[in-house]
C-alpha cells in the first residue's frame, strides 16, 4: 500500500520543500491541478529534480488530445499522469499507450463518473494502471466520503491498482486502510496540518499497521 501526497495550493519551490521535508514517509509526490494551472509543467520538472526516491504524479486531469499531453507531461519528468475517467475510451487508451512506451503510469480519476462499478469495469480492460475514488472539494464540503465509492470499484476490477482520494486525514485514514487500497492519496491533511512532517508520519504508521 502506498501513500500519495497531493500539493495543490503551493508555489512549486514551496511545493518541492515540502515534498523533501516528508519524503522518507511517501511514495508518491503530486503536483496537484492548481498548481499545473499557475505554473504550467515546470512544476513538474521542479519537482522531479528535487526529490530522489519518490515517483512525481502530475494532476493534468487529460479529457482530450490524451497522448499528447502524456507526452508533455512525461518530457517534463512525471511518472505518473492522471486522466478523467469521463474521457472518451479513445482518450483513455491513446493515454494507455503513450505511458507505456516511456515507461510511465496512467492514473484514471473517477471523479464525477456517475455509474462507478461499469466504468471501472471498462478502465480495467483499457490497461489503466490505476482507478482512483475521488471525493472533490465540492461533494467533501457536504460531508461526502470515499468510502462506500472504493468499495463498489474494489469489488469489480482485477487487473489495474485502485486508489483512493478526498478528504482523508491522519485521524481518518485507518477507516481507509481497512479497505485495503493499493494506493491512499492525502492532501490537506498533511499539507494543512501545524506540523506537516508529523501528520505524514501518521500516516504511514497507519498505512504500516503500527
Amino acid at each position: 500500500m502506498k501513500l500519495q501526497l497531493a500539493i495543490d495550493l503551493l508555489d512549486q519551490k514551496e511545493a518541492a520543500k515540502l515534498a523533501q521535508e516528508v519524503e522518507e514517509f511517501i511514495d508518491i509526490v503530486e503536483i496537484g491541478t492548481p498548481i499545473v494551472i499557475n505554473e504550467g509543467l515546470s512544476a513538474v520538472e521542479y519537482m522531479s529534480k528535487t526529490v530522489n526516491n519518490t515517483q512525481v504524479l502530475a494532476d493534468l486531469k487529460i479529457m482530450d488530445a490524451a497522448d499528447y499531453e502524456v507526452s508533455q507531461a512525461v518530457k517534463f519528468g512525471a511518472d505518473i499522469v492522471t486522466i478523467l475517467g469521463v474521457a472518451e475510451d479513445a482518450s483513455i487508451k491513446a493515454a494507455v499507450d503513450e505511458a507505456r512506451k516511456h515507461g510511465k503510469q496512467l492514473l484514471v480519476d473517477m471523479i464525477a463518473v456517475q455509474d462507478l462499478e461499469k466504468r471501472a469495469k471498462d478502465l480495467d480492460d483499457l490497461g489503466a494502471d490505476y482507478i482512483a475514488v475521488h471525493t472533490g472539494y465540492d461533494l467533501q464540503a457536504e460531508g461526502q466520503s470515499p468510502l462506500e465509492s472504493l468499495r463498489k470499484v474494489k469489488s469489480v476490477i482485477s487487473n489495474s491498482k485502485v486508489a483512493v482520494a478526498g478528504g482523508i486525514k491522519p485521524d481518518t485514514i485507518k477507516d481507509i486502510v481497512a479497505e485495503n487500497p493499493d494506493l491512499i492519496i492525502v492532501g490537506g491533511g498533511i499539507t494543512n496540518a501545524d506540523d506537516p512532517v508529523e501528520a505524514a508520519k501518521q500516516c504511514r504508521a497507519a498505512i504500516e499497521g503500527k
